[in-house]
């Protein structure tokens, strides 16, 4: 072959390639706009982390160990109150009547021993009756010490317990109702979170009753408040009030992804299927979170789910070094030693994330930032108990359970009480702790948010 003509047939060649990669690129745009929309990219906003990041991060290093934690006795027995009224409106016409609305509290020999007597902790003056026993004093000073310290009534320390809480509530970031009349243990793992065909003017209204009063920005009749970065509610909103919308939008999003990958997909019989069978559906995927039927708003309410977890990542690699301390206690010292090995090592994992988010540049700017900080704690206090409206009980136990884990973390990052390192005397170190619920909540929460980043990856696969 002369070479003129190999110099016209690499023209050609080239000439063919470039088509062909036009062509396919032309076609990747077309399903993408009907498709692949959830295919994100870039910044998350307002962090310093990207998606593709994130996503490999958390599905190939997070979710693994997550899994095999949270069926864990210590996670898996959540102490919760269902039996709450609402406290905003007669919710009595909006009970859930369906069969996979339910939720079946645990009975008292199926709750592991070390958790019953979780309230029955010592006390400090019991600790300090102990330690006065312990003297080598003469059996006189002992016993008149002794005799002192047991005069302290019932009631005196139930005081005494009330008093902490009450000074507890001012940093909380939601209500706690573990220790309420009428709180059950649940078996998470017996009553997961999906699809119960709970929807309509009730669940609605829950949402619209947290849009619209109580996040940041303007209220616009008869307009969506779920809306993208470039639009009202982000117009003139500064970088709090702007976070405070993302992370309910964020987990409002989580909570849509769980709904639509354990989805009914067959009524159970009584027979050959007694529990129906569940999975991914992706046309109730689409219809929450595809362009069209969100007005283009879908793919920004994704991107504001890796807002939250990049959030409760931050909290948990903050709470670190008091979490390592905690002993995960339930009366099995073989699985309690598992459990607090997993979690050591989980905690590696997220203190070794790149580029955690930086909360020090949230309330800062003197009076007015603690009035902010103030305002957004009580916003979501008033969340918390909307929760409480919420129909269906399975959806107000995981939407209780993410509140109050997103709460936790909340509390982590603003509190102030977590800023320093682990003090060296454990005395002072108990002033850290978290309550067990707390913790509970924490994991389970951030459980729930890596399993929908998890999820949203089968949906792209199923869509590829």
């Amino acid at each position: 072959m002369s070479q003129k003509w190999i110099h016209l047939f690499g023209w050609i060649c080239v000439f063919a390639v470039h088509n062909s990669n036009a062509y396919f690129h032309s076609e990747k745009q077309t399903d993408g706009g009907k498709n692949c929309f959830c295919e994100l990219k870039g910044s998350i906003n307002d962090c310093s982390c990207n998606v593709d990041t994130v996503d490999y991060f958390n599905n190939n290093r997070i979710t693994p160990r997550l899994k095999s934690l949270l069926i864990k006795d210590y996670f898996r027995f959540y102490k919760v109150n269902l039996k709450k009224d609402c406290p905003f409106w007669n919710d009595d016409d909006s009970k859930c009547a369906m069969k996979f609305c339910s939720v079946h509290p645990c009975e008292d020999k199926d709750i592991p021993e070390g958790l019953k007597g979780q309230h029955n902790v010592e006390k400090p003056f019991h600790k300090y009756i102990s330690e006065t026993q312990r003297n080598d004093c003469n059996e006189d000073l002992n016993a008149e010490l002794s005799y002192l310290n047991t005069s302290i009534s019932q009631q005196a320390q139930l005081d005494f317990e009330k008093w902490a809480n009450f000074d507890e509530l001012g940093e909380n970031f939601c209500i706690l109702d573990d220790h309420e009349e009428g709180a059950e243990y649940v078996d998470l793992l017996l009553n997961p979170e999906r699809y119960t065909g709970y929807r309509g003017e009730s669940a609605h209204r829950i949402w619209r009753s947290i849009y619209l009063e109580n996040c940041f920005g303007e209220r616009k009749q008869g307009k969506s408040i779920l809306t993208p970065m470039n639009k009202s509610p982000y117009n003139g909103l500064c970088m709090e009030q702007r976070a405070f919308y993302r992370l309910i939008s964020g987990m409002h999003t989580s909570i849509n992804i769980h709904l639509s990958s354990n989805y009914l997909q067959s009524e159970p019989t009584d027979f050959v299927r007694p529990t129906g069978i569940w999975g991914r559906n992706l046309n109730e995927f689409n219809s929450r979170f595809s362009p069209e039927a969100t007005d283009n708003e879908g793919p920004h309410w994704l991107k504001n789910l890796y807002f939250i977890y990049i959030i409760e990542l931050r909290a948990l690699a903050k709470a670190a070094p008091y979490l390592r301390k905690e002993q995960y206690f339930t009366g099995s010292d073989e699985e309690d030693m598992e459990v607090r090995a997993a979690v050591n090592d989980l905690l590696n994992i997220i203190e070794s994330f790149p580029t955690h988010f930086n909360e020090t540049l949230m309330f800062t700017g003197g009076f007015e930032s603690l009035k902010l900080k103030s305002t957004f704690r009580e916003k979501f206090r008033n969340i918390s108990k909307i929760m409480d409206c919420v129909g269906c009980d399975k959806c107000r136990l995981w939407g209780k359970l993410q509140i109050q884990g997103l709460g936790t973390a909340l509390k982590i990052l603003f509190s102030g009480k977590f800023d320093n390192k682990v003090s060296q005397t454990e005395d002072e170190n108990d002033k850290f702790k978290l309550r067990r619920g707390e913790i509970v909540a924490l994991f389970n929460a951030f459980g729930r948010l890596s399993n929908s980043i998890n999820e949203l990856e089968e949906f792209r696969k199923i869509m590829r």
